[in-house]
């Protein structure tokens, strides 16, 4: 997977996503939820996350206390224990990794906490989420870190199009 080459697409498509979404948000298709779901099972059929792995790589997720909670118990940890060891309080004073690539991330591209790992990982990159427009700004920006969500912006505009 050439993720240089889906970055540099994402970043030249940046303005052109920006505005598709936009008129999302306007103007809504009736079947805007069935098409992103369809288009996200589309695109995920076809990418193999385990083939990049470039979010794990260069963005960290958001951890929740019930993300911590979890994580440190499964680590037989205590939650502050955990926060000292892997995580800092960023500007929005939400809870960060202080590293990365991940500190769970193996070398073979999986995940050493898969069925535990933060609610933030399990939903990225929020492309199967309903009233998808809601969240477009961070939809535009994970284009340029996750091929999949470049793929799936690209194909719904070819449906929304489509279906005029």
């Amino acid at each position: 997977m050439d993720l240089e080459f889906y970055k540099q697409q994402a970043l030249a498509k940046n303005k052109e996503h920006q505005k598709f979404l936009a008129g999302l948000k306007k103007k809504p298709p009736r079947n805007l939820d069935y098409l992103a779901q369809e288009t996200h099972d589309e695109v995920f059929s076809k990418v193999d996350c385990l083939q990049c792995a470039n979010c794990c790589k260069t963005t960290g997720p958001l951890f929740t206390e019930k993300d911590i909670e979890i994580i440190s118990k499964n680590f037989r940890m205590k939650p502050a224990e955990f926060e000292a060891k892997y995580l800092r309080t960023d500007e929005d004073q939400d809870k960060v990794l202080q590293n990365l690539p991940c500190w769970f991330l193996n070398e073979d591209n999986t995940c050493s906490i898969y069925e535990i790992r933060p609610k933030a990982c399990r939903a990225f990159p929020h492309t199967d989420r309903k009233k998808i427009y809601q969240i477009n700004h961070l939809t535009v920006k994970n284009t340029v870190i996750c091929p999949a969500a470049f793929e799936f912006v690209e194909r719904m505009q070819e449906k929304v199009l489509k279906n005029k």
